[in-house]
């Protein structure tokens, strides 16, 4: 980007500032440094020249004299026209060299692009990491608290097994092993792989308690925890991994058949969750 937007004497981010200040209405400088995701130090240095030039008015708060909420003047709200018009006519000018069908492309991308952002920064600092007795209180509410959002509680499901308080001692056997979805120290999600109780063929493993909350969906967290516990199957020599699921969790089924499971006509071994009406399986 340019130093200064074209003809206007405004940096990109001082644009920005102004654009933010009109969406809000008022906002602090510790505020604004929130939105243009910079320190409190660069958002004041950025406003100074705005406020000389009496584009932005400030005056401290009646109820906390320490807040000085930041406002739009008049001339501060032409100068946002201003910066309407010339970003408006640049990007005219760019699409006009296209055709419909390109412009349609365009708009598309940058949705796509859009979407892939809000990943991305839902993302950041997601840590997928072997399940710790610290984590047990937090990993058995999820598994309460997500099997009662699906009408899964009731008799022969997996909210009633014994190892649902102390998830962290049921997975430290030979070949089995559970993990955990954290983010900023809090855990969001988690799932597991064991030997497939009931089973005539030791190779074959189980996809156990894999569960997120509502907040961790839709980001690519819960892919992240499937493949690793998938990973951590194939590293125990298992050649078939086996799941239970309910046929309305839509969004889990999708996840699984994405990543290569099959669905089954009938249950394998003897896990005891007899509510379960869907069964998946993936030669590992």
């Amino acid at each position: 980007m340019d130093s200064q937007v074209a003809g206007l004497c405004c940096t990109p981010a001082q644009c920005h500032a102004l654009i933010e200040l009109s969406a809000h209405g008022q906002l602090s400088t510790g505020e604004l440094a929130e939105l243009l995701e910079v320190d409190k130090s660069t958002a004041s240095r950025t406003l100074k020249p705005l406020l000389q030039q009496g584009l932005l008015s400030t005056e401290a708060d009646p109820a906390d004299q320490r807040i000085k909420p930041l406002r739009l003047t008049d001339a501060g709200r032409d100068q946002l026209r201003a910066i309407h018009t010339v970003a408006d006519e640049q990007v005219r000018q760019a699409l006009c060299l296209l055709s419909d069908d390109e412009r349609e492309l365009v708009l598309s991308g940058i949705s796509l692009y859009e979407r892939a952002l809000h990943k991305a920064k839902a993302l950041a600092g997601v840590v997928i990491r072997p399940i710790e007795p610290v984590d047990d209180p937090a990993m058995a509410r999820i598994i309460r608290t997500v099997m009662s959002e699906f009408d899964a509680a009731g008799c022969g499901t997996s909210i009633h097994d014994s190892e649902v308080d102390a998830m962290s001692a049921a997975y430290t056997g030979d070949r089995q092993a559970y993990f955990v979805a954290e983010r900023s120290g809090q855990i969001i999600g988690g799932g597991g792989i064991a030997p497939l109780q009931g089973s005539a063929d030791p190779d074959v493993c189980e996809l156990r308690k894999m569960h997120a909350l509502p907040s961790a969906r839709g980001l690519g967290i819960g892919r992240q925890l499937l493949e690793r516990c998938l990973a951590a199957a194939r590293e125990a020599g298992f050649a078939l991994c086996y799941l239970e699921t309910m046929q309305h969790m839509h969004q889990a089924r999708a996840l699984y058949e994405k990543l290569g499971f099959s669905p089954i006509d009938q249950p394998m071994g003897d896990t005891g969750h007899s509510a379960c009406n869907g069964w998946y399986a993936l030669n590992l």
